[in-house]
């Protein structure tokens, strides 16, 4: 048997080493000289006096600390440069049970380590990949935007000059080609915004059958024009879901499978299978190999299509249809027969007691008053001198007055050389001479009127940019700019209340003491006049006092601590921002109710604004109805104590049905770490974490992450003791 064993161990390349309890060694099998200088006449001889080629000079030390501790150690050690082993030591333990000693083990890893380094190499270069294209595409979209929007232009002034079917007819070909080239710009913009993690989910339950009929109606002209029978099934569920994301994601659906259908039919239609609608899209079409099954849904990814003729798009709509399904935790289906036609579906979840979708009753909006339309005043400031031409020509053909500029100091000193103060400023974003279209709505805004409506036009699609933009509350137009659109963007911010004559203050409510201490007074906060006085009709149509502020310190300086009513917060404001001031009602030691609300907030934001005192987070744009809703819980919940204590238990039983991982998950997810890193953090698949995040979503019933947020704060108060 030892003659049996001892072969055993000659036969690998193992290197062993068997030491006894004084670490005098014992056993050595012929792998271990490329690690140590070993000769046979070494039996019995102390480690300590061998020489080592290894350089491990922490082995004697680990030796002695397994034969006290009794415990085996591991450890990854680089022997010459590049080489790499792990070395094992476990406690020898004869048959009676007694240490006589250790055994170490010592493997080769080097291989694995530079695969593992190739792949981390390999992974470093494709993010530093994926950000250089992210700032090609950016830069790409603006330089072609540019030339792009005065085509667009001059389209729209030769549709209405040219006389005769056949200049219609090119005129009107003119047009479709620049929509073309317009959607892939438009296209990658939508890729760079859910990267950029912009886009946001608003789910909420609607009729399915209110898609599919837009959709019929949109496509109905493309069928006809290949010779396809579209056919789309009417269907009476209702879903749950965002409705202007599901339907990108069915029209990419389907206007893929017209794409790739020569001929027969294609089928739009719903199945109700377990608590879930399949949104299902049939086609006779080409099909797809198996093994392309998951490539399809890569970027640029296209079949059939090595000349990369136009009409086929750029291959991005598929991988549009996955992120936004990730974004919505909604599954994505598809099985394919080559040559036959494939399927692709979509699982909807259902509300738990809604079959059919039940006409609403039409709900009373209450509108902002609109002042009288008159001749408005115009800033343009565009430094492409034709596109400034253009927008010029057609905006005084519609009856505006204009005022141009090619840049942000030219526009200034045309406002202080004339006094004149205009109803509006149509900018480009990217401006020369040092200021561009943000800096220069900032400058005009503190000149003039800290409420002129500002419209952006900006062919840069960085996430930067946007942010930027959405933060000083302007409105975006990406270029090109069809004139329609531009017209359709003007008309709404013109014909509200003009924003140099501040609104007249409500007058002052005269009320006893037993009046003042039940009344429902809500203080609105918005640096943003229309969303203020919006609020202030919706929630006074409510029942409700409203008193609305432009900043905080507006609001410091009338209010009274003790005060009873709710605040209304914006998260960011000019000067103290809407943190701050629930920071300092916290210090006072006030007990003012209080909401956060936001543009751009998000988890993390969610979480500080609960932690200082905010019994809600939501998140614009907000619904009359949900905004009614939050607030009338918040002042519930803040003079019933025994309702509040109901909403913490419930929302800690909803919090307790998650598993130990599920928890974990959630904590991360709060904390604000995405889904790459939380797996890679925890050492599972990034699949695996999605999973786990839409099944924390649906136990809890939150259908955003403020509300994940709001529930997970809730349930831990409800813990503590």
């Amino acid at each position: 048997t030892s003659n049996d064993l001892q072969n055993i161990l000659y036969s690998t390349d193992v290197a062993t080493l068997f030491l006894d309890a004084g670490l005098h060694i014992r056993f050595f099998t012929p792998a271990t000289r490329s690690l140590f200088n070993f000769i046979p006449s070494d039996i019995g001889r102390p480690l300590a006096d061998l020489s080592s080629l290894s350089g491990d000079t922490g082995l004697g030390a680990d030796a002695g600390a397994v034969l006290s501790s009794l415990l085996p150690m591991e450890r990854e050690i680089e022997t010459t440069p590049g080489i790499w082993f792990i070395r094992r030591i476990l406690p020898y333990r004869t048959n009676d049970g007694k240490v006589e000693g250790v055994v170490i083990t010592f493997t080769d890893i080097t291989e694995r380590k530079v695969i593992r380094k190739a792949l981390e190499n390999a992974k470093q270069q494709a993010d530093l990949a994926n950000v250089a294209k992210s700032r090609f595409l950016a830069a790409a979209s603006h330089d072609l935007r540019q030339p792009l929007q005065t085509l667009t232009l001059l389209q729209s002034l030769l549709k209405r000059l040219v006389e005769g079917e056949k200049a219609t007819t090119l005129v009107t070909r003119f047009g479709d080609t620049l929509e073309a080239m317009t959607g892939m710009l438009n296209t990658l913009l939508d890729i760079n915004q859910i990267e950029a993690g912009i886009v946001r989910a608003e789910s909420k339950d609607f009729a399915i059958n209110d898609v599919l009929d837009r959709l019929r109606a949109e496509f109905a002209y493309h069928a006809q024009a290949q010779n396809l029978d579209l056919r789309v099934v009417p269907c009476s569920l209702t879903v749950h879901s965002d409705p202007q994301l599901l339907e990108q994601m069915i029209r990419n659906l389907l206007s893929n499978a017209l794409k790739y259908t020569r001929d027969g039919k294609v089928l739009v239609g719903c199945r109700r299978r377990k608590g879930v609608v399949s949104i299902e899209i049939w086609d006779t079409g080409i099909g797809i190999p198996t093994d392309q099954l998951d490539a399809i849904f890569e970027e640029y990814h296209q079949l059939d299509n090595e000349a990369r003729v136009r009409d086929r798009g750029l291959g991005l709509g598929l991988s549009i249809v996955k992120r936004l399904a990730a974004l919505l935790s909604h599954r994505i289906h598809v099985r394919s027969h080559l040559g036959k036609g494939s399927v692709f579906a979509i699982e909807v979840t259902v509300p738990g007691d809604a079959q059919t979708a039940v006409p609403k009753p039409a709900q009373q909006v209450a509108e902002i008053p609109r002042a009288t339309v008159r001749v408005s005043t115009i800033l343009l400031v565009e430094d492409d001198p034709d596109v400034r031409e253009l927008v010029e020509m057609l905006l005084e053909a519609e009856g505006l007055s204009v005022l141009a500029a090619a840049d942000g100091p030219t526009a200034l000193s045309i406002v202080d050389a004339g006094q004149l103060e205009p109803d509006l400023l149509l900018a480009d974003f990217n401006l020369p001479n040092g200021m561009h279209g943000l800096q220069l709505a900032a400058q005009l805004r503190a000149k003039l009127n800290p409420w002129l409506p500002v419209i952006i036009m900006t062919g840069d699609i960085s996430a930067a940019t946007m942010r930027e933009i959405d933060a000083l509350h302007c409105v975006q137009l990406n270029k090109p700019v069809n004139f329609r659109e531009l017209l359709q963007t003007i008309r709404p911010l013109l014909a509200q209340p003009s924003a140099a004559a501040p609104l007249a203050p409500a007058p002052p409510v005269v009320s006893t003491p037993a009046q003042a201490q039940s009344a429902d007074t809500v203080y609105v906060l918005d640096d943003d006049r229309g969303i203020r006085e919006a609020c202030r009709a919706v929630l006074e149509d409510a029942g409700h006092h409203v008193e609305t502020f432009a900043t905080c310190e507006e609001f410091l300086a009338s209010y009274h601590p003790g005060q009873a009513g709710c605040l209304l917060v914006d998260a960011y404001l000019p000067g103290m921002s809407g943190l701050d001031l629930l920071h300092r009602l916290r210090d006072g030691d006030d007990k003012l109710v209080s909401i956060m609300i936001t543009g751009n907030g998000d988890v993390p934001m969610a979480v500080e604004a609960m932690k200082t005192g905010a019994s809600d987070f939501i998140e614009k744009p907000v619904g009359g109805d949900d905004l009614i809703a939050v607030v009338r819980r918040s002042l519930e919940q803040s003079r019933d104590e025994s309702k509040a204590l109901a909403w913490h238990t419930e929302a800690a039983n909803n919090i307790s049905g998650l598993t130990t991982r599920q928890r974990e998950i959630m904590d991360l997810i709060l904390a604000g770490h995405p889904n790459k890193n939380i797996a890679a953090d925890l050492g599972i698949s990034q699949r695996t974490v999605e999973n786990h995040r839409a099944q924390i979503m649906t136990k809890t019933g939150s259908k955003s992450l403020p509300a994940l947020a709001r529930l997970a704060l809730a349930g831990a108060s409800r813990a503590r003791p």
